[in-house]
């Protein structure tokens, strides 16, 4: 007997999607993604190349008069072509987002638990005793005591404006969480345990979860896959550690190669990261965007852009230096001779 596979439909799942701003500058270009409920999706690149554009985009949260194609299933849904209450009912409930900057991201004037109790009046139509004792156990949620939801934005150290924003984050319940760079300036102990929080989280609840860090490392070390963008693009794509150990475009290369790395002495005298900066989003060069800066751009780099192609089991790369189903580029000009510096 035979049987017939069934396809699961993603959590989430990006189509051709394109950002335009106001005045031509395109900071998201075809960008294709997808998460599964329980999947762990790390997003990379230095400032500038599109990480945050993406993450407003998926709960259409950029300014007016930003232009944006393709399509973003949410369960699937197209959040591109939902009507605004729809759109409304998908923020908190379908999808949240956990903003950059805990410091500037809480109103001042107003008590956490109020803040955090917010989301749930509007969404769950909840009474005020009902939403605030859930503001509560968010808070023990999160590992702070639910007698905080009195204090004040300004009561709190930056690790526990950040422990809120998770927790308004959760309030109502939802599919996907989007953290745009949660651990932006916190010492490196808190750090760790806001990482560890999330992926606790999103372990028991079952969650999908999109993190946006210019940290290959964090990213390396807290999600199962991680992509790589370059000006607007994906340029590489695959499981998170080996996008981390091996990467095989020469940005992606470039970009795990700029962090010393504990246990390996020589990593101390690796490259430090490429000359120049990200392409100005309305006058990206022609050819591959990378090219400028690129230490193994070939004469065809400058006028031939690239697609992802297959790199490896589950990889894929967007280099004419990728061969389909290549498993390693050369190494980078200076590389193997800064490692072996004594």
């Amino acid at each position: 007997m035979s049987t017939t596979s069934i396809q699961k439909t993603p959590l989430l799942d990006v189509r051709d999607l394109t950002v335009t701003y106001a005045g031509g500058a395109q900071a998201v270009r075809g960008v294709n993604l997808s998460v599964d409920a329980g999947q762990k999706l790390g997003i990379a690149g230095e400032s500038g190349c599109g990480k945050s554009t993406l993450a407003l985009a998926l709960l259409r949260l950029l300014p007016a008069g930003t232009k944006v194609s393709g399509e973003i299933l949410l369960n699937g849904e197209d959040v591109l072509t939902m009507k605004w209450g729809q759109v409304r009912a998908v923020r908190w409930a379908g999808a949240s987002i956990v903003f950059q900057g805990a410091m500037h991201s809480l109103n001042a004037v107003h008590r956490i638990g109020d803040q955090i109790a917010e989301p749930i009046l509007l969404h769950r139509k909840a009474t005020q005793a009902a939403a605030a004792k859930r503001a509560g156990e968010l808070l023990e949620q999160v590992g702070l005591p639910a007698a905080r939801a009195s204090a004040y934005p300004h009561e709190l150290s930056g690790g526990q404006r950040q422990r809120v924003m998770i927790a308004m984050a959760l309030a109502c319940d939802p599919g996907l969480i989007i953290a745009d760079e949660p651990t932006t300036a916190l010492d490196v102990m808190i750090q760790a345990q806001i990482l560890r929080l999330i992926e606790q989280l999103v372990s028991e609840q079952d969650l999908g979860l999109i993190m946006i860090s210019h940290d290959l490392a964090v990213l390396s070390d807290t999600c199962d896959r991680l992509a790589v963008m370059y000006a607007g693009r994906v340029v590489e794509e695959g499981p998170a550690s080996e996008v981390y150990e091996n990467a095989h475009h020469p940005y992606g290369r470039a970009l795990s190669g700029a962090f010393p790395r504990i246990g390996d002495p020589a990593s101390r005298f690796a490259p430090r990261g490429l000359p120049g900066d990200p392409p100005d989003p309305s006058a990206l060069p022609g050819g591959c965007t990378f090219h400028p800066r690129c230490p193994v751009a070939l004469e065809s780099c400058t006028t031939e852009d690239q697609e992802l192609r297959a790199a490896g089991p589950e990889r894929r790369a967007a280099c004419v230096l990728v061969e389909p189903g290549a498993v390693a580029v050369p190494a980078l000009p200076g590389a193997e001779e800064a490692r072996s510096t004594p």
